[in-house]
C-alpha cells in the first residue's frame, strides 16, 4: 500500500530522507516547483501534471504537489537507542500515550525533530498511525524522525527504565517543569488529548511532570504542552553540555 504526501515541504523532506516516490502529481498551475520536479525525476519518480481538482480526491491542503511513496518504516525501540549510542549522546524519546488527532501528532513529530530528539513511540492500538495528514501537518519531519510503533507501551517503558533511562509524564498535579532534572536520558510522555497520560502508564513513570496554569484554562493542547516540554528539555541539555 502506497503512502500518500501531501505539500510541498514534506514531499521535498520525503526525497531528501530517501523515501522511493513512486509517483509524483503536480497541479498544472503551480509556480516555481522546478527544483522539486529535478529532485523528483533524480530518484526516478513518474511526474504527472494533472487538473489542481485531481488532487483533491488525495486529501485537502495539498499545495497542488501529491506524492505517492514506499509507507513510513516503522522502527524498534532498540533501533532508537542504537542510534542515540551511535551519536554519543544520552537518549531524548518522545512517547505519544493514545494520541487520536493526526495533527497533534503530526505537530509533536515535527516538534521532535527540531529538538534533536532521537525517536518517538506510538502503540499499535487506539492511537492514530501516520497518515497523510500527520505527515502533512509534520512538514515532513516524518521522513527524518525514527518512530517505533510498539504493541505494548507499558512494556517499552519498562525497556528503557532498565536502560537507564528516566521516564516522566506531562499531566497535572505533577511536579513544576523547571524544578526537575531533565538533562540526561529521558523520555517524555505525551497524554492523550482528552484522558491524558492512563493510570498504568503513569504508574510506570518516574514522576509526573506538569505547566503551570494561571488562566482560567486548566489544559493545553497535547502538541503545545509536549513542545513547551522538549524544549525545556532541549534547553536543560544544552546547559550541560556547556557546563561540561
Amino acid at each position: 500500500m502506497k503512502s500518500i504526501i501531501l505539500g510541498r515541504n514534506a514531499v521535498h523532506e520525503a526525497i531528501k530522507s530517501g523515501r522511493y516516490i513512486d509517483k509524483l502529481f503536480i497541479s498544472k498551475t503551480s509556480k516555481g516547483v522546478g527544483s522539486l520536479v529535478s529532485d523528483a525525476k533524480a530518484v526516478g519518480a513518474v511526474i504527472k501534471f494533472v487538473d489542481a481538482e485531481k488532487l483533491n480526491i488525495y486529501g485537502e491542503n495539498h499545495q497542488g504537489v501529491v506524492a505517492l511513496s514506499s509507507p513510513v518504516p516503522y522502527l524498534d525501540v532498540e533501533d532508537i537507542l542504537s542510534l542515540a549510542k551511535e551519536k554519543g549522546e544520552a537518549p531524548f524519546i518522545i512517547i505519544c500515550d493514545g494520541i487520536e488527532d493526526p495533527h497533534n501528532l503530526g505537530a509533536l513529530i515535527r516538534t521532535a525533530e527540531a529538538v534533536g530528539a532521537h525517536g518517538l513511540v506510538i502503540p499499535k492500538r487506539r492511537s492514530v498511525s501516520v497518515t497523510p495528514i500527520v505527515e502533512k501537518t509534520s512538514a515532513g519531519a516524518v521522513s527524518l524522525m525514527p518512530i517505533a510503533r510498539v504493541s505494548n507501551l507499558a512494556s517499552s517503558i519498562d525497556k528503557l527504565k532498565k536502560e537507564g533511562i528516566w521516564v516522566y509524564c506531562a499531566d497535572m498535579n505533577g511536579e513544576t517543569w523547571y524544578d526537575v532534572n531533565l538533562s540526561g536520558a529521558i523520555a517524555l510522555v505525551i497524554g492523550s488529548e482528552g484522558r491524558g497520560v492512563g493510570h498504568l502508564i503513569k504508574q510506570k513513570c518516574d514522576g509526573i511532570i506538569s505547566l503551570p496554569m494561571n488562566g482560567k484554562i486548566n489544559s493545553l493542547n497535547a502538541s503545545v504542552a509536549g513542545g513547551i516540554l522538549m524544549y525545556e528539555i532541549l534547553r536543560q541539555r544544552n546547559y550541560v553540555k556547556i557546563k561540561n
